[in-house]
């Protein structure tokens, strides 16, 4: 398991209304959703590799 860090995060109430609406439709905590979400935007912009491990399932 990779070391994991903290982070503190201010996200407009609309945004974290929909975050928590599609994590629940996802069966994903809120945090392993931003992390899916995070991880999938690095993919498609080239900057995380696509056999990278998905560390949302460990969360």
């Amino acid at each position: 398991m990779e070391p994991e860090t903290r982070l503190t995060l201010r996200l407009p109430s609309d945004l974290h209304a929909r975050l928590s609406a599609r994590a629940k439709a996802s069966r994903r905590s809120l945090n392993a959703e931003v992390v899916y979400r995070l991880e999938s935007s690095l993919r498609i912009e080239g900057d995380l590799p696509a056999d990278a491990s998905d560390r949302r399932d460990s969360l």
